[in-house]
């Protein structure tokens, strides 16, 4: 049976590491961990914040998914929009979900990230 999720992968086009590493790390205060060395040898790189692991693979094809996303749980919701739209991010607010305040962006390569917070 399932018992948790272990990590969602992104793909990412070749070399831009960098710039996704800027946008994780800089502006969503994620921590980069290392790679095991025959997965670092394919390019791409992985994040970390608490409980939450995003791996960014390598695609000679990459096109950005258009609907596919995680969904992001964070706390002070309003603070990482603002963060985000300083650093250049877009922010769109979507109220669709009772319940919960919630935003989409893309990050510099073009993937979808949701972020929520529930409403209390």
């Amino acid at each position: 049976m399932l018992t948790a999720l272990d990590h969602v992968q992104l793909a990412v086009p070749p070399g831009s590491e960098d710039l996704v590493r800027a946008y994780y790390v800089d502006l969503l205060g994620m921590t980069e961990i290392p790679k095991p060395p025959v997965l670092a040898a394919r390019g791409g790189c992985w994040f970390r914040a608490g409980t939450v692991h995003l791996h960014l693979g390598v695609e000679a094809a990459f096109r950005p998914a258009l609907k596919a996303h995680p969904g992001l749980l964070v706390t002070d919701v309003e603070a990482v929009a603002e963060r985000l739209a300083a650093g250049g991010a877009p922010v769109t607010w979507d109220d669709e979900l009772p319940g919960h305040r919630r935003f989409y962006s893309q990050d510099p390569v073009g993937n979808r990230l949701e972020f929520l917070e529930p409403v209390r």
